[in-house]
């Protein structure tokens, strides 16, 4: 079997007989589609991972299967690349440099729930833990807007925060992430465990550093939730008024999100059940606190369109409001033109909303803005995911700079390594464990720019960076 990336030398059939008795899948077609994630979301990455592939699928179902799998990548120097359910938007489970493809997902058992946690395996769903909380009264802190395919291992090892990070903070935050299990890449793969504030030696680090098979995460008390859509005539109205019920000491939202009018126009399921035209506050809080969101809404010359429980909501047939948040609205708007992108941008002061007036005046119409309430450290804090009309690289780097001119953070979505987006810089933390965990640099290394300088140091002279840089 000859290589389908082009890429690598092996013989993939002997390797495969190898994997033996691991499912393995060869049909080029399936390998092909299991080397894409949401990359798409951007033109740039688009162009430049539409030709990355991987060679081999292998899908354990166990530990010991999975043990077996990175071991003879290990002694095959194999470049591997861990998948979940591929809904990362930067290519994290793109294999860059071909190789083995290892998926999760069939490593998917709820192995714990006690009081405030659930301890899972990297591959389950979470819309599977999150049914299988209901039962104790329990729900995730948070979770992306793609609970139904996104796997916890993947989440962790990719993503930042979620619907219930307003309430519970960021996925780094202390408590949200208990523990976390992963397998080294040697001859004999070999199990760590990272409790309390080590599993950032581990988390989002797409999956550079470990093989992440376990997650014990916090979980919270179920609450009687009211999805809430509120309409109002202009963006600085509709986004106070979401910084008002995010801020509030007395509504307890676990999501509060602003959306542009224009976007909210290619919500095709929304039509008929809001104001149109409107730029959109779609919000989470209990039941109890609905007449305290309606006042408030008021207060800032909106209108509370619906309030909605689950049963309401599907007998009205409309989605969940949470897949009109987060990168879901950037979803909703490519699957009518795929023309538009998206951006990450940070909010210096999400209370000045005189600041997000004047950018958007400057911003120009072929930006959207759209804004996400969390909690960071303890306090509120907003990050901007707008639609972008894409015209080019040189037009996104202008709207970048218009940004930046204003004061606000770009992390970049148009890159496909991790020290280009989110981080900024190299985390020399994580590469460390890197080189303890992945000895000979066979996991995802191409996601990092600073991995080839430090591949020849030891793990200690790497950590010394990172305290160094952090003098």
């Amino acid at each position: 079997m000859t290589s389908i990336s082009g890429k690598t030398s092996i013989d993939w059939a002997a390797f495969a007989s190898r994997l033996m008795p691991v499912e393995t899948i060869t049909e080029t077609v399936l390998v092909k589609k299991r080397s894409r994630d949401f990359f798409w979301y951007s033109p740039i990455l688009n162009e430049e991972l539409k030709r990355c592939f991987g060679d081999l699928v292998a899908v354990p179902k166990t530990v010991a299967e999975l043990k077996h799998c990175l071991s003879v990548a290990y002694e095959a120097e194999v470049p591997v690349v861990v998948r979940g359910g591929g809904t990362g938007n930067y290519g994290q489970a793109v294999p860059v440099d071909g190789g083995l493809i290892i998926e999760t997902t069939s490593m998917n058992r709820i192995l714990e729930i006690g009081d405030g946690l659930v301890r899972v395996e990297a591959g389950a769903l979470m819309a599977n833990i999150n049914r299988a909380l209901k039962k104790s009264g329990q729900e995730m802190a948070m979770f992306p807007s793609t609970q139904d395919i996104a796997t916890i291992g993947g989440f962790v090892a990719g993503g930042s925060v979620g619907i219930g990070s307003l309430a519970t903070g960021a996925l780094r935050e202390p408590g949200n992430l208990i523990a976390l299990k992963a397998l080294s890449v040697e001859a004999e793969p070999q199990e760590h465990i990272f409790h309390g504030p080590d599993v950032l030696k581990i988390h989002h680090a797409w999956g550079l550093n470990g093989v992440i098979t376990e997650v014990t995460l916090r979980t919270v008390p179920s609450r009687d939730w009211i999805a809430c859509m509120a309409t109002f005539d202009d963006y600085e109205a509709a986004y106070a008024a979401g910084y008002a019920v995010a801020t509030s000491a007395a509504i307890a939202p676990k999501m509060v999100s602003i959306v542009d009018a224009r976007i909210v126009g290619y919500f095709p399921r929304l039509k008929g059940h809001l104001r149109k035209d409107r730029d959109l506050l779609a919000c989470y809080v209990p039941s109890t606190d609905v007449p305290r969101l309606a006042a408030l809404v008021d207060e800032h010359g909106g209108n509370l369109d619906l309030t909605l429980d689950d049963a309401a909501r599907e007998a009205r047939n409309i989605p969940h409001v949470f897949e009109f948040c987060y990168n879901h609205t950037t979803l909703q708007v490519l699957k009518s033109d795929r023309s538009a992108t998206y951006q990450q941008v940070g909010v210096p002061d999400p209370a000045n909303t005189g600041a997000i007036a004047r950018l958007r005046a400057d911003l120009g119409d072929d930006v959207w803005t759209h804004h996400e309430f969390y909690r960071l450290g303890g306090e509120i804090t907003a990050i901007d995911l707008p639609i972008i009309w894409y015209s080019g690289r040189e037009r996104l780097t202008a709207i970048n700079r218009t940004y930046t001119d204003h004061g606000f953070a770009v992390y970049d979505a148009h890159a496909n390594q991790v020290e280009r987006g989110g981080l900024h810089n190299a985390d020399y933390t994580h590469l460390a464990w890197k080189k303890r965990l992945d000895p000979k640099g066979l996991l995802n290394s191409a996601k990092s720019t600073a991995w080839q300088s430090v591949m020849d140091l030891s793990p200690e002279e790497i950590e010394a960076m990172a305290v160094v840089e952090g003098a």
